[in-house]
């Protein structure tokens, strides 16, 4: 079966589902059997999607494979290193800069260019307060870093598009043609279908971080440019990653998902596996498979001492890291909605619906002038990425926003 037939037999599924559950308190052993069973078919067509889906994204996306070794090949050091000695960069990264001025990318202001993975804030760090990163005998695989909140959005499926130079705009068809019955001589009416757009435009986020000019200098361990790339990558990634949920235009952000126009939103101040099923069923009527829901620690806690109903045995309804069958992503990217009492927020839907769109490749920009850098022979650095993001179909998606924590 094709992806949209999937979609739509398990969209009358759950519709059954939904039909058994509505005005019963409690099942008879038939009524029960009957939403096990199924239960099951939804399961199994949700398999179905998952691989259906796994190959149309394949397909759709092909990899770039000399170029992503080329890309994993980049020393960020080497590059701040490069602008600090004021000499050629050589490798990989030059390849890269070549690539970009192919492409028409050009760093501003004698900066550097690196792949759009590379970004993050951080504060100083020098030789006092890197001293284990800096002896011979350093242990990578010992470092300790910050517990920070997990990046989800992207790898739940957005569709991006990467090295865009101006505005873009993507059509999206809002309504279809309308079929008629008739009888022998009748003419049809004719239909069109309509059509609207969206549009990305570019975002910047970035930071300004330093490194001292001794740690630089000693470090040539290779594991020493992955910590520095993997602290790059959380603070201004991290910043994306909120973005992508909460972003408004008013703070100069791509506009999120809670913040999206017609985005759905559903109720569930009454914990219930009724109530859940409710917002499964609002995305089915509109023909949508939810492929993830993003949830805050506290509401998977609540989720998760929550049993579906009374009867001996039952599930909870957050079991085995799947609400109501969907894969559960648990992150503090999505703020409880602060009040009396606070509020837990949850999103389930299709995160393929939301497209990324990448300008040009991050830039690294070290400057060993800087004030109150240049005395200590430290070095600044600015790091900047320019993106902005869209939902395509926002009624992919429900929001909830009044369960109890």
């Amino acid at each position: 079966m094709k992806l949209n037939d999937l979609r739509e037999a398990r969209a009358l599924k759950v519709t059954e589902a939904r039909a058994l559950v509505d005005g019963n308190a409690q099942l008879s052993p038939e009524q029960q059997a009957a939403f096990d069973k199924l239960k099951g078919e939804i399961k199994a067509l949700e398999a179905d999607e998952a691989r259906a889906q796994f190959l149309e994204d394949m397909e759709r996306r092909p990899v770039d494979k000399p170029r992503a070794a080329m890309e994993s090949g980049v020393n960020v050091l080497d590059a701040i290193r490069a602008q600090v000695e004021q000499r050629a960069v050589t490798g990989a990264l030059a390849e890269f800069q070549q690539e970009a001025k192919r492409q028409g990318i050009e760093p501003k202001k004698g900066g550097l260019l690196v792949p759009a993975s590379i970004f993050e804030k951080r504060t100083t760090q020098t030789t006092t307060t890197a001293d284990k990163i800096v002896p011979d005998d350093y242990k990578a695989s010992e470092f300790i870093g910050l517990l920070r909140n997990s990046l989800i959005v992207r790898s739940l499926g957005a569709r991006v598009l990467s090295g865009l130079r101006g505005d873009v705009v993507i059509p999206k068809q809002t309504g279809a043609s309308t079929a008629y019955w008739l009888n022998e001589g009748d003419s049809l009416t004719e239909s069109n279908p309509t059509f609207d757009t969206i549009g990305l435009s570019p975002k910047h986020v970035g930071a300004l971080s330093s490194l001292s000019r001794q740690l630089i200098q000693q470090s040539s361990n290779p594991a020493i440019e992955q910590l520095v790339r993997d602290d790059f990558v959380q603070v201004v990634s991290a910043a994306v990653d909120k973005a992508l949920i909460h972003g408004t235009a008013a703070a100069k952000q791509p506009v999120g998902i809670l913040a999206a126009a017609n985005v759905q939103t559903g109720n569930l101040a009454t914990l219930s596996w009724a109530n859940l099923l409710g917002l499964l069923e609002k995305l089915a009527l509109v023909n949508v498979t939810p492929n993830a829901a993003l949830i805050h620690p506290r509401v998977a806690t609540k989720l998760a001492s929550t049993l579906k109903d009374s009867t001996v045995g039952a599930e909870y309804l957050l079991t085995g890291g799947r609400v109501a069958g969907i894969p559960a992503h648990v992150t503090n990217q999505l703020d409880a909605k602060t009040g009396t009492p606070d509020k837990g927020r949850m999103i389930l839907g299709d995160f393929t619906q939301l497209v990324i769109g990448e300008w040009g490749a991050t830039e690294i920009l070290a400057n060993p002038y800087a004030a109150g850098y240049y005395e200590a022979g430290a070095v600044q650095l600015r790091i900047l990425h320019t993106m902005d993001a869209a939902v395509r179909h926002p009624k992919a998606f429900v929001t909830v926003e009044d369960i109890g924590i």
